[in-house]
């Protein structure tokens, strides 16, 4: 009479372990499918490519600046200074071969025929002039309404010297993807004294002072970037984190005040 009862028992607890072993797997298996489809908080990565060579970039600067403030939460503002207005007599100190590249290497991408100034890009995906304020406007009511592919999360913010470093998380997808460092001047105030804009003393905003690629293994990470010395003591920097796709699209954008 034991026996008959005992073995019916054990059955019928190896059946529930395994239906229980069965939920958690498939639990675990639809938490990454999750993870992986998620869909995060809109963002709006606007790079601007300048010049203070340029008569006809202070209305995009201006521009720029004006809707980071007013979509703080949203707007990633970035302003690359390019070298090929410096030929005209006016040296750009913010100014950069490596950023004229980066914006010819947009171009190529939109199938444009070249590089011109001032060039608005957003999230990496479609360009147009940097000073049309209606355009802008239409295309951050666009983007703000799309959810991204990556939220970052950054901690551990430590100036060490004349290195920041910091660490990270990312959730989503991250396979083809590669995470993008940029360290950003808040503002600086330049005479200028020959080329298109001599005479004037303008404010450039959102500078782009430094920016380094790190490899992107898994959604945890530490890293580092280089403080230039054109970077004063008394200046607001912030730093940024991005993801990218490998046709260059922004998936995913984070900041924070240095």
């Amino acid at each position: 009479m034991y026996k008959k009862i005992i073995i019916p028992t054990l059955v019928l607890t190896g059946i529930f372990f395994l239906a229980l072993m069965n939920l958690s797997h498939k639990t675990h298996d639809e938490a990454l499918k999750t993870d992986v489809n998620a869909a995060y908080e809109p963002i709006i990565v606007l790079e601007l490519f300048t010049s203070q060579g340029c008569s006809s970039c202070p209305p995009a600067d201006v521009l720029l600046n004006k809707v980071k403030a007013q979509y703080p939460n949203k707007v990633f503002a970035l302003s690359y200074h390019v070298d090929y207005w410096n030929y005209i007599g006016w040296e750009d100190p913010f100014s950069k071969a490596i950023y004229t590249k980066k914006q010819r290497s947009y171009n190529q991408k939109f199938k444009y025929r070249s590089n011109y100034t001032p060039q608005l890009v957003v999230n990496g995906k479609e360009h147009f002039v940097g000073s049309d304020g209606a355009k802008l406007t239409n295309k951050i009511r666009e983007y703000g309404s799309l959810q991204s592919e990556n939220t970052i999360t950054l901690s551990k913010i430590k100036e060490e010297g004349t290195t920041i470093a910091f660490d990270y998380n990312i959730e989503g997808e991250l396979k083809g993807k590669q995470l993008r460092a940029v360290l950003v001047l808040d503002e600086r105030t330049t005479s200028v004294k020959r080329g298109e804009n001599r005479n004037r003393t303008l404010k450039n905003s959102n500078i782009v002072v430094a920016e380094k690629y790190l490899e992107l293994k898994n959604k945890n990470g530490e890293g580092a970037i280089t403080i230039p010395s054109i970077v004063s003591s008394k200046d607001k920097v912030t730093l940024l984190l991005l993801t990218e796709n490998e046709v260059a699209d922004i998936t995913g954008a984070v900041k924070r005040a240095i």
